[in-house]
């Protein structure tokens, strides 16, 4: 299995993933809007053969009336059934919320879940971190309430700065540090 960044040419197959698992679809405008617009926040994972076999679509989101902090968004998790439970999911979604700290100096990232979807929510709270904010009423289109989800990610850019503290000044005597970006492709440089 291999998890990376997500490319223009693979928003077919994440549209698909997303067909055969999830009751919500996106048209394919919209994962364009995404790959475009924040190339480096939806990942896929493939199996041994390069087939994607999940993904998870994530952008960042403006600042509500009153707050000054960055966030991100989970707009879509999804890993085709034969390939769930190996971990994959939270894979996922750790990567984009790196790269969302990475790049964008996210503070938390923020999600929807259906009320029904336990597994999603065994994963989010008990292996991701997040925390319930409210329940939606009716937020799906088929009526079905959500949980508004936030994960904080100002430990992950903790332990990022320092991981940067630690890494000795390269020789070019320039101020920037270089960040490893082995893990998302570096297309936030």
């Amino acid at each position: 299995m291999n998890i990376r960044c997500a490319k223009p040419e693979d928003l077919m197959n994440m549209q698909h993933c997303n067909l055969l698992c999830l009751p919500e679809n996106y048209q394919m405008k919209y994962y364009f809007y995404h790959g475009l617009t924040w190339p480096q926040l939806s990942y896929v994972a493939e199996d041994d053969k390069g087939n994607i076999v999940g993904y998870v679509l994530a952008k960042m989101e403006e600042p509500e009336a009153g707050e000054d902090s960055k966030h991100g968004h989970i707009t879509s998790l999804a890993v085709k059934r034969s390939y769930r439970r190996l971990g994959l999911a939270q894979k996922l979604m750790n990567q984009a919320s790196l790269a969302m700290v990475e790049c964008f100096d996210a503070e938390y990232v923020s999600l929807h879940v259906r009320k029904s979807n336990r597994a999603a929510l065994n994963l989010y709270t008990n292996y991701l971190g997040f925390k319930v904010l409210e329940i939606e009423p009716k937020y799906y289109a088929d009526g079905e309430d959500a949980y508004s989800m936030r994960r904080d990610l100002r430990e992950i850019a903790k332990q990022l700065s320092e991981e940067n503290d630690a890494e000795p000044i390269s020789s070019n005597k320039s101020s920037h540090k270089s960040t490893d970006h082995s893990l998302h492709d570096g297309h936030c440089c």
